[in-house]
């Protein structure tokens, strides 16, 4: 019955989505011809995006990504779907929903703001910007919204000629002329909109700052205050060389009425407004070449007070008291351990809500009672939910061995369950490494004082996106395993297991290198590095959380930087090593090593330092020559930091000396091991010539080589044919050595 009620909504959705004469892509009833995940059955999988909690806490609206591989493109969608209920309303095309009332939706569509009713009908355009709007935001009392356009921005580089308006080729006058996979001639700016009289102002108007920030910012790093009378924004007031080699935002506190940016308050750094922030960030007088790796034991003072990293995504209190926000410490280091700082609006003073997680909170919301934040962080190779109070008082609530997504508040009219106070419903995303996310109501003791052991929390699952592809295969299983490293410490690895694990065969084994370098090895799941489809294709994978990946504490995050090729090199090998000595059924004669990022950097390294453990590598937009990265990436503050010094420098530091002799392309003589380069040309970070110089050199050196280049994609892979093509040469290579 449930299944045909499914193929009944997919007609009856297949019918609606006509709009401008093309065929909207809605969810696929494709039918497998085995149990086995394949790339076809990867790219035909919903993705489940931004989703938001109806103000009577009845109902979710959330946005689906859907992509077809024929017409190599996609399309989000949004659904409504009541929290009693397991069956969504189609409301059409659309992304970012966000509820205005308790039957009407908000939602973005080909650049503007749209509203919805709850059933789909009344669809109403309420901004009318010839298709610039790139985000939004409405105020608490709905009279105001703030909408994200790009401003043309010439600093860097020059306009081109009025008379020569075809002309390609860019003047360029300053770093940061490029950043992720563009090049920057264009800014992100917030503005205000009436939605009476249809007229905006930008906030941030003859500014030649981003908000949100690049790359990767969005409407997140905006807040509006309970009273609708103030904007909370993130911003970094620095531009060029400065704003190359500084993660230093700020949160500045904005008054929506006076409209007065340069006196809008610093919320990060004491008794600065905007206009002073600019002068004090022009008036730093900073050696481009040098990591600031020891300003928290130089300068503590200014670290404490004056939070010198990145600030960013600001969120008001229900009272209106408090601003909290993600805060690292330190200038320079994008990968400082991420605490949740709260501001007094009364004192002026702030505080730090999870110094005794030793871990980055990845997201956070406000409990009603404006005293109380429910967070997610990783420990231990998973990403559970934990709450915290304004003094710090941190309690673990879910312990699974699964990755918990971004959080939305379920409000309740209760109060109180039987004398006890109503538990608090969170709606949260939830996926591990054989699901994809889907929604989940997490309800949890309303009782702060009560734990998770004490009360266990309850978890009901609500949307069941791809049940219908997942029902179809065979089920996969992992299991967490510690091994001792070569200087004595205790080593968290994944083991990911085929369907159908037959312990009494050996399997050829992938050791998977981890990206970042400081993200987590956690039950991720991924469209591209899905350890289910390599698990499915008969690999067995070892995924270590090696030195240099949050989870572990901070001395094992800081490990890393500075030594790319010392204790984290090390870990891998311990690793592959652990388990061809203790796991049979791995075949220690067919080893394959893949990566990505600081993952394919590994990768790069290893197939010179491996001892002949490896029988294949493959390497995704890994770095090769770091000497040559050192000034072709984009963002200057990361090499800095984990380089710790330019390598033209005389005096270069230890880290730095050790840094640039490791790097891989000086160990090609060693290779002797059949390579798979893959890089996309808009990497901006770790440039393309990076994988095509490694290609060149494996086979000028007359290894065994291929080299998928992608002219038109950046370090992801997001065009659905590109897709396809890489996971089918990503196999056929492991295939072809590891399976003779």
């Amino acid at each position: 019955m449930k299944r045909l009620t499914f193929i009944l909504l997919i007609i009856a959705t297949m019918s609606a989505c006509k709009q401008d004469e093309k065929i909207i892509i809605t969810r696929s009833d494709i039918q497998l011809q085995s149990d086995t995940l394949t790339p076809e059955a990867l790219w035909a999988m919903g993705r489940i995006g931004a989703y938001s909690v109806s103000p009577d806490g009845q109902r979710a609206a959330y946005q689906v990504t859907y992509y077809s591989v024929k017409e190599n493109r996609s399309n989000s969608v949004i659904y409504a779907q009541a929290l009693n209920d397991s069956v969504p309303v189609f409301l059409g095309p659309g992304s970012d929903p966000v509820w205005l009332s308790d039957a009407k939706i908000a939602y973005a569509d080909k650049g503007e703001v749209w509203s919805i009713n709850h059933k789909g009908n009344s669809r109403t355009q309420l901004t009318k910007t010839n298709g610039a709007v790139q985000g939004f935001l409405f105020s608490p009392d709905q009279k105001r919204m703030v909408i994200i356009k790009s401003v043309p921005f010439n600093d860097i580089i020059q306009a081109r000629p009025a008379d020569l308006p075809k002309s390609t080729g860019l003047v360029i006058t300053d770093l940061m002329y490029r950043h992720w996979d563009h090049y920057v001639e264009s800014i992100p700016h917030p503005f205000v909109l009436d939605l009476k009289s249809g007229k905006d102002f930008d906030i941030l108007e003859g500014q030649p700052f981003e908000c949100p920030a690049e790359p990767f910012g969005g409407v997140e790093q905006i807040a509006w205050s309970p009273d609708s009378k103030h904007i909370a924004f993130t911003c970094r007031t620095k531009t060029g060389l400065a704003y190359s080699i500084s993660t230093d935002t700020d949160i500045y506190l904005y008054d929506v009425d006076a409209r007065d940016t340069k006196a809008a308050q610093n919320l990060c750094k004491p008794g600065l407004n905007f206009e002073q922030s600019v002068a004090a960030a022009s008036a730093t007088d900073v050696n481009p070449t040098k990591a600031l790796r020891n300003q928290a034991v130089n300068e503590p003072d200014n670290v404490a007070t004056n939070n010198p990293g990145y600030d960013q995504n600001p969120k008001f209190s229900p009272d209106g008291r408090y601003v909290a926000w993600l805060s690292m410490a330190r200038d320079g280091y994008e990968a400082d351990r991420q605490r949740l700082c709260i501001y007094d609006l009364q004192t002026g003073t702030k505080n730090y809500a999870t110094e005794s997680f030793d871990s980055n909170v990845d997201d956070f919301i406000w409990g009603a009672d404006s005293n109380t934040l429910y967070f997610i962080g990783v420990w231990h190779a998973t990403e559970n939910l934990y709450r915290t109070d304004l003094q710090g008082n941190v309690a673990q609530l879910t312990g699974l061995q699964a990755d918990w997504g971004a959080l939305q508040l379920i409000p309740s009219a209760d109060t109180a369950d039987h004398g006890k106070p109503a538990p608090i419903r969170l709606l949260m995303e939830r996926h591990d490494f054989f699901h994809p996310a889907d929604l989940y109501i997490v309800s949890v003791p309303g009782d702060t004082a009560s734990s998770a052991q004490s009360t266990p929390v309850e978890m009901t699952q609500l949307t069941h996106e791809n049940d219908h592809i997942l029902s179809q295969l065979a089920p996969g299983c992992s299991e967490a395993r510690w091994c001792s490293t070569t200087d004595g410490q205790q080593l968290h690895y994944w083991v990911i297991k085929p369907p159908h694990f037959d312990p009494t065969k050996k399997y050829p084994t992938l050791l998977f290198c981890e990206g970042g370098p400081q993200s987590p090895v956690s039950q991720f799941w991924s469209y591209r590095w899905n350890f289910y489809i390599m698990a499915s294709q008969g690999y067995v994978i070892i995924a270590p959380n090696r030195r240099g990946l949050p989870g572990f504490g901070q001395e094992w995050l800081e490990e890393i930087s500075g030594d790319w090729t010392g204790q984290c090199m090390q870990d891998y090998l311990s690793a592959i090593d652990d388990t061809c000595d203790s796991l049979p059924y791995v075949d220690r004669d067919r080893l394959g090593a893949v990566g990505a990022s600081f993952g394919g950097f590994s990768v790069y390294y290893l197939a010179g330092h491996h001892d002949k453990r490896f029988k294949c590598f493959i390497s995704h937009d890994g770095a090769f020559n770091l000497e040559a990265m050192y000034t072709e990436t984009e963002e200057n503050w990361f090499s800095n930091w984990e380089y710790d010094d330019a390598y033209w420098n005389k005096d270069r530091t230890a880290n730095a000396d050790r840094t640039y002799s490791n790097s891989p392309h000086l160990f090609v003589d060693q290779w002797d091991t059949p390579i798979l380069c893959i890089h996309g040309e808009k990497d901006y970070r770790i440039n393309a010539t990076q994988g095509m110089s490694a290609f060149n050199a494996a086979r000028m050196r007359g290894i065994e080589a291929e080299l998928l280049l992608y002219p038109d994609e950046n370090p992801w892979v997001l065009h659905p044919q590109n897709g396809i093509l890489w996971q089918r040469t990503y196999f056929e290579w492991l295939d072809r050595w590891l399976k003779k």
